[in-house]
């Protein structure tokens, strides 16, 4: 049984998936591309859907360009965009309301006062995000 390996990319602006076999030849990729949406100055979002539809047209590509299922996967690897944020409905998967992008500003001002207080250390501590 071949040991297949698929890596979902979700980027910024598009999302990705590559195949890759136990030697770490790729063996398909497709991608797919992403919107921002900016509602207003300084904000930039994205629509949950359209990155699931995005990933998924990815996946279904891919599957078919190597003729396989997902049951012929051994691992699958998962990378996302920075620090973009979605919160999801926890009885329903639904999501909340729209992604904030890595990109967005809107919290910049607070994000100022947070770090005047020293919480930048903390969450470099506790996530390894930089600010």
């Amino acid at each position: 049984m071949l040991q297949i390996i698929m890596a979902l990319d979700q980027g910024t602006t598009s999302s990705r998936t590559i195949l890759f076999d136990e030697n770490g030849k790729i063996i398909a990729q497709a991608n797919a591309p992403l919107a921002c949406h900016y509602p207003q100055s300084g904000w930039v979002e994205q629509v949950p859907e359209e990155i699931w539809s995005s990933q998924r047209q990815t996946i279904e590509a891919v599957l078919a360009q190597a003729k396989l299922s997902m049951e012929d996967f051994s691992a699958v690897g998962i990378t996302n965009q920075r620090e973009s944020t979605i919160a999801w409905n926890r009885k329903t998967g639904d999501a909340i309301g729209p992604v904030i992008n890595w990109q967005c500003r809107r919290t910049a001002d607070f994000c100022e006062e947070l770090k005047a207080e020293g919480f930048d250390r903390i969450l470099k501590n506790r996530t390894g995000l930089v600010t």
